[in-house]
């Protein structure tokens, strides 16, 4: 929805999530001046707003339990033009804490939406596991149990991308196991209390972090976990050469139709290329 002249702005504003020291300059900025706060636990919020040196007109409470009953109060006053800043407990609002419906129903009035970008677990986990970065899937809390838990490590084993997901230290030792049963031993990471006192980042095979991690682990934990292996694209029946032909055909660049025969015939870069280039010299 486009903006709506008069209607104020939400500003979606990471926090902590353990040192105070991380609140970015901006973030500390943006509470000072909004008109309110929206907080999914005002009694934590009021300790980093005496840390920001904030003292905002209204503080007000957003739980998940209730986040559908009490956004309309908030988008209305977006809608009278307030300037709200959202908040969660730890992180950024909206990636497993409350936040979505608030945001959605500020594009519905027609407010401006302002990221305000900071710490967060999850991608603190995956930057010090060293697994791949360069493509990951943000799976959050996995169901707690039945089917539903079942499909869910069935659909996430077949990602070829790393996977991180969030779990309560006293489930931790339930979730590696059940990780490892449903993926097989992969490589993984298990990252608890991340910025606060008693950080600890651990690296292994899933059967080595269910071993280590066997008992109740302590604070919120972070698992990245090394994605499914990409299986080989098959040797297609057809000739190479009219493969070739037919990819070209439906639009595709020579070079990536030289990458793909390479990758599914196993033959070198060079020698696929030069072959796509016969076969668009005989056009």
């Amino acid at each position: 929805m486009i903006e709506t002249p008069g209607a104020g702005t939400l500003y979606v504003v990471a926090t902590p999530i353990g040192n105070l020291g991380d609140l970015s300059p901006r973030a500390a900025e943006v509470l000072r001046t909004v008109d309110v706060v929206v907080a999914e636990d005002t009694r934590r919020t009021k300790t980093l707003l005496v840390h920001a040196g904030a003292r905002p007109a209204d503080l007000l409470s957003l739980p998940a339990f209730d986040e559908e009953g009490r956004v309309d109060r908030i988008a209305a006053r977006l809608a009278g033009g307030a300037s709200v800043a959202l908040v969660t407990d730890a992180g950024t609002p909206g990636v497993s804490d409350p936040g979505t419906r608030l945001v959605e129903a500020a594009w519905g009035v027609g407010a401006k939406i302002v990221p305000v970008p900071g710490p967060s677990a999850a991608l603190a986990a995956l930057s010090a596991s060293g697994l791949a970065a360069d493509r990951f899937l943000f799976a959050g809390f996995l169901p707690r149990k039945g089917g539903a838990r079942a499909e869910a490590l069935r659909w996430l084993g077949r990602v070829p991308a790393t996977l991180v997901l969030f779990e309560a230290g006293n489930r931790a030792a339930d979730t590696l196991c059940d990780l490892e049963e449903a993926f097989g031993d992969r490589r993984a990471a298990l990252a608890r209390e991340i910025t606060k006192l008693h950080e600890e980042i651990v690296r292994g095979r899933l059967s080595e972090l269910r071993t280590r991690f066997a008992g109740d682990v302590r604070g919120e934990v972070t698992l990245v976990v090394a994605g499914a292996e990409e299986p080989p694209e098959e040797t297609a029946a057809e000739p190479p050469e009219e493969e070739i032909l037919r990819r070209l055909a439906a639009g595709e660049a020579p070079t990536e139709v030289a990458r793909a025969i390479a990758k599914g015939r196993k033959m070198a870069r060079g020698e696929a290329y030069a072959l796509v280039e016969r076969v668009r010299g005989r056009r």
